[in-house]
């Protein structure tokens, strides 16, 4: 009986944890750069607020990091243990080369915003739930709801739906780079990383 699941395995084409990290890096400035202005504008537009948020649209690092800590976080559940590592390691050093910093500096930011991530939005698990909430926090939107929500500490429920529903388009396809490709690593000491102005 032939193993339809190990063929279709065996055919999938390869790409390099380098290359994965390149469509991550890429795919998530583009996004993030075009895309949180229009999260400002939305947020900066909801009546639920008593004071108007004034949201700078070129203000997006903290919501770059969201998007990013948010998407490594799911790479475990997408591959091979020692792969997900490396695919992780791989994206913190091209980040860290694109914004000019050292690559340890910016995984040791990653993590930061992980840990903050999952407590604040304890005890749920959904990782679209902690974006949201991270929104909240890291740009001060407690401070400007009405004081029932904001003495509580806790964002509105009907602008955390609405910024819920957006945060989709941030988040990376890891499950089809995982079924279409074979992903195998190089090594990251021995291998140069160079993000050009063609990768970024």
């Amino acid at each position: 009986m032939k193993n339809f699941g190990l063929l279709k395995w065996l055919a999938k084409r390869k790409l390099t944890d380098e290359k994965v990290a390149n469509i991550f890096v890429n795919s998530t400035f583009e996004t993030v750069e075009k895309g949180w202005p229009e999260v400002a504008s939305l947020l900066n537009a909801s009546p639920e607020f008593v004071i108007e948020p004034n949201l700078d649209p070129s203000d997006y690092g903290r919501f770059l990091m969201i998007v990013v800590a948010a998407n490594l976080s799911l790479v475990p559940k997408h591959f091979e243990p020692g792969v997900d590592r490396a695919i992780i390691k791989r994206c913190c050093a091209k980040f860290g080369l694109a914004l000019g910093v050292p690559k340890e500096d910016f995984a040791l930011k990653v993590k930061q915003y992980r840990m903050f991530m999952k407590k604040a939005n304890h005890p749920s698990n959904n990782v679209l739930t902690a974006m949201t909430r991270a929104v909240f926090y890291k740009y001060r939107l407690i401070e400007v709801q009405e004081p029932y929500f904001r003495d509580m500490n806790v964002p509105n429920p009907i602008i955390m739906k609405n910024l819920r529903d957006v945060m989709g388009t941030f988040m990376m396809g890891w499950d089809e780079i995982s079924d279409n490709y074979r992903i195998t690593t190089t090594d990251l000491s021995s291998v140069e990383d160079r993000v050009t102005s063609q990768t970024l």
